[in-house]
């Protein structure tokens, strides 16, 4: 007999055993009910107990015997619905806590500079931290972005660019020189953007984003690695390189 659903909705595989065996043997002592469920005696006793708190059997003594029976199978919707209360009652509490979870959260954040990030779902959520802090007519820089880039991160960024100018947040990015033009014209495509090629003959696999207080060092490669440095200094700092290769670079035409 398939039990999946009795696990799904909260039962333990012994409350299952027990609660089936009752609504094969009725009302029924521990012993036949120990015999019907495959459970010892030792323990019915406490999975019994447990299935009436969750209203799914009752008892009842005849001549100083304990008997027990099932609920009806009806009743579970019963059972469902407190379930679902309880769930509801728990998120409220929850959102209520949660600005003292929050709390404690930023205080120990500030201690944790540096955080490593691995694989494109990682590149995705160091960059997704862009839209925490950068708003609405500001920007974030990207410096040394390499030619080589694989295909679903191509995909992942021209979705976020529609994104980035359709909140209004510029970028300016800095190609390395053997990167396709046409990647540059795309990116610049979506608004907001300015996409040229570093003054310098210097390739490297990494690249750099720029934003606020933060620097990401990416590493470009089917298994990307994404480091995020959070420090003021050191974004001053990484921002005053852009800068001075921005200065030298040349504007592209679309």
């Amino acid at each position: 007999m398939e039990t999946k659903i009795l696990s799904e909705i909260g039962l333990t595989q012994g409350e299952i055993k027990v609660y089936l065996g009752l609504l094969r043997t009725g009302s029924t002592s521990t012993g036949p009910l120990a015999k019907e469920s495959g459970v010892s005696r030792s323990k019915l006793y406490i999975i019994v107990d447990k299935l009436e708190k969750k209203g799914f059997a009752s008892h009842f003594e005849k001549n100083g015997v304990k008997y027990f029976q099932a609920v009806e199978p009806e009743k579970i919707n019963d059972y469902l619905s407190q379930k679902e209360e309880d769930l509801k009652k728990l998120g409220r509490d929850f959102n209520a806590f949660l600005p003292k979870l929050n709390e404690f959260y930023g205080k120990t954040k500030e201690q944790q500079n540096v955080a490593i990030y691995q694989g494109i779902k990682g590149l995705k959520v160091a960059h997704e931290h862009v839209y925490l802090k950068v708003g609405k007519g500001e920007e974030y820089l990207y410096l040394g972005i390499p030619a080589y880039q694989p295909s679903e991160h191509h995909r992942y960024w021209q979705k976020d660019h529609l994104r980035r100018a359709k909140v209004g947040i510029k970028t300016r990015m800095l190609f390395n020189r053997d990167a396709d033009i046409k990647t540059l014209k795309n990116r610049m495509s979506y608004g907001l953007a300015d996409a040229r090629y570093m003054p310098t003959d210097v390739i490297t696999p990494a690249y750099f984003l720029i934003y606020k207080d933060t620097v990401m060092v990416g590493i470009a490669s089917s298994q990307p690695i994404a480091i995020e440095i959070i420090s003021p200094e050191i974004a001053d700092s990484f921002r005053s390189y852009f800068e001075a290769f921005w200065k030298e670079s040349k504007k592209i035409r679309k």
